[in-house]
Formats: C-alpha cells, sequence, structure tokens
C-alpha cells in the first residue's frame, strides 16, 4: 500500500458521501452514489484497484455504483480486487467476505426484458426489475463471478471462479458454474 493510494481513496470516499471507518487500498476505486443513494463499509476494509495489487487480467478499479434509493451495506474484514459493484435497491455483505478479481454484483437487470420496451428509453428505465442481495458472512466468492439480483449467499458458503449466481446459495455450501449448482458441503 503507498500512502499516496490511501490519501486519494479517502478522499474518493469520502467526497462521494461513503460512510466508513479503516481501510487499506493499492491504486484508486470508483466510487458513484446518487443523490439519495447510501454507501456505508465497515472497518478494516481492503480494496484492490491495481495491477500489482492482484495481477490476475481485466486489471480494473474497483466501482463501485449506487443509484438514488440504493443502499450497500459492506461488513468488517471484506477485500475485493477490481470489483463491480451497481447497485438500484439494496445490497448488503456480511463480515469476513473476500471477492476473488473482476467479481461483479448487480441488483438490476439495467433493461426492460421487453424487446419493444427497450425501443423507448422511457419504456426500458420503467421495466427495468431489481431485487435485493444478500451475501452472508465468511463467503468467498472467485474470480471473475457475476451474482444477479435477487440472489441470497448463506454464511461460509464459497462461489467457484467464474460462477453466474443467479439463485440462491445455502449456507456452508460451495457452488460452481454457468449458472451456479451444488458441488458440495
Amino acid at each position: 500500500m503507498k500512502p499516496i493510494d490511501w490519501l486519494f481513496c479517502y478522499y474518493v470516499l469520502y467526497s462521494s458521501g461513503v460512510k466508513f471507518s479503516t481501510f487499506k487500498c493499492s491504486g484508486i476505486p470508483k466510487i458513484y452514489i446518487t443523490l439519495g443513494g447510501r454507501c456505508i463499509i465497515g472497518s478494516n476494509f481492503k480494496i484492490n484497484n491495481r495491477e500489482s495489487s492482484n495481477p490476475i487480467g481485466r486489471f480494473n478499479s474497483c466501482s463501485i455504483v449506487v443509484e438514488k434509493k440504493g443502499v450497500i451495506q459492506i461488513g468488517n474484514n471484506v477485500g475485493m480486487s477490481s470489483t463491480a459493484i451497481v447497485c438500484h435497491e439494496r445490497i448488503e455483505i456480511g463480515d469476513n467476505v473476500n471477492f476473488g478479481g473482476n467479481v461483479a454484483i448487480y441488483d438490476t437487470d439495467f433493461h426492460s426484458l421487453n424487446p419493444q420496451d427497450r425501443l423507448i428509453r422511457s419504456l426500458d428505465v420503467a421495466g427495468t426489475k431489481t431485487k435485493p442481495i444478500k451475501i452472508g458472512n465468511n463467503v468467498f466468492i472467485g474470480a471473475h463471478t457475476t451474482i444477479l439480483k435477487g440472489v441470497s449467499i448463506g454464511d461460509n458458503a464459497i462461489v467457484g471462479a467464474c460462477s453466474v449466481v443467479t439463485k440462491n446459495i445455502p449456507a456452508n455450501e460451495i457452488w460452481a458454474g454457468n449458472p451456479a449448482k451444488f458441488i458440495r458441503l
């Protein structure tokens, strides 16, 4: 961790209105919080935004986007690398959660599922579906995984790399694949 990274990260978090405590940072994240959105981050947050911090490919800064009325709650001792989180409603992440590089978490479809609505911007936006996401404590999410709207992941669960999580994962289970399926206890 470079002191200048910490200083810039502090500025980005603070100026974006993020409520945060202690953190370690490599590189500078991208934070976009729309008026009315909220982001709360617990203590001992670790955020890697630089290629040298986690050189597994697809080198991007972490990005956190919170739309109006959206709430992201991140617990204590959470670590992420090149992670993208987009919140239109609610995303809760428990304590002691680790995200492998390039994980994406979306509580929205971004667009209407109706092809005719997508032709007209106002109908496209109005037809967008959102559902909250909840990730329990002591969870590990493997690199390049995508977690989609409405999903709940139980405590102590593991999600294998490159998975697409479309349904709930119970506590203490290992899931992987596209779509993610039960592997073992």
